[in-house]
């Protein structure tokens, strides 16, 4: 396994990205979230890019328009489906021995894939996808539902509600909140589900960190299907504990050894 670092083309800008090269006939692409750059927060990217190349699967990261290395404007998750489109064409290009590629995208990098309808990439892999409209820093009712089964388990919280050292209003008021939700998806969830709708590919899976605000706005904007959806506990949004990294690791495997 070896690593180069490359420069492609997107709509006359060029633009940066790194292959970590292995025999698979299966590849994963990487889409960066946010205004992440493509090593990742901390190399994450770049690190498990290294582990899942060195079980035999090429990988390939970029930076899209007007981020990190590349020219460009930056367009946003909402607006960079020619980006994926491009890397995709890249890696292809130079790993001709593959014949699919699986795309995985944290936060709106999955988003950005499933508003793309799927990228054209053969099979998906969809992290905490981005689904909040505006974030006005609410916790979602997943989230507060979360919060308050937590509470009912710590028997010192318990004792604390018994004792009377707990303010009944602000309790009822949040167990409202709990309890409710929106009426309806918010419209960025129903514009990906119905980009998405559509997709075929021989593997569509999402996977939900349980800390994550992130995934449990997205639990309460989507239908969701159990036999495509797994769940990490005890996780956060970038899935940095040790346990958490390994489980991902192993959910990206399982994809591309499908």
């Amino acid at each position: 396994m070896s690593r180069l670092h490359l420069t492609f083309e997107c709509q006359q800008y060029t633009l940066a990205g790194t292959l970590d090269t292995a025999p698979g006939k299966t590849g994963l692409l990487i889409v960066s979230g946010g205004n992440e750059i493509r090593s990742g927060a901390f190399s994450g990217q770049a690190d498990i890019a290294a582990r899942i190349a060195s079980a035999g699967f090429p990988v390939f990261r970029f930076d899209r328009r007007g981020i990190g290395d590349s020219d460009g404007e930056n367009r946003g998750f909402r607006r960079s489906a020619k980006d994926i489109s491009a890397a995709l064409d890249a890696f292809r290009a130079i790993n001709p021995q593959m014949d699919r590629v699986v795309g995985f995208g944290n936060c709106d990098a999955a988003s950005a894939l499933m508003l793309a309808g799927g990228a054209e990439c053969d099979g998906l892999i969809l992290s905490n996808p981005w689904t909040i409209e505006q974030d006005d820093g609410t916790p979602p009712p997943a989230a507060l539902r979360a919060r308050y089964l937590a509470k009912l388990k710590n028997p010192k919280e318990i004792m604390r509600l018994l004792r009377g050292g707990v303010n009944f209003r602000k309790l009822f008021g949040g167990l409202k909140q709990a309890t409710g939700g929106a009426s309806e998806y918010s419209a960025l969830a129903q514009e990906m589900q119905k980009a998405i709708s559509k997709y075929n590919g021989f593997a569509c899976r999402i996977l939900l960190a349980k800390n994550d605000r992130t995934a449990q706005a997205f639990v309460s904007n989507w239908l969701i299907d159990e036999s495509s959806t797994y769940f990490c506990e005890g996780a956060s949004h970038a899935y940095v504990e040790q346990h958490a990294q390994k489980w991902l690791e192993a959910q990206i495997l399982e994809v591309l050894r499908s």
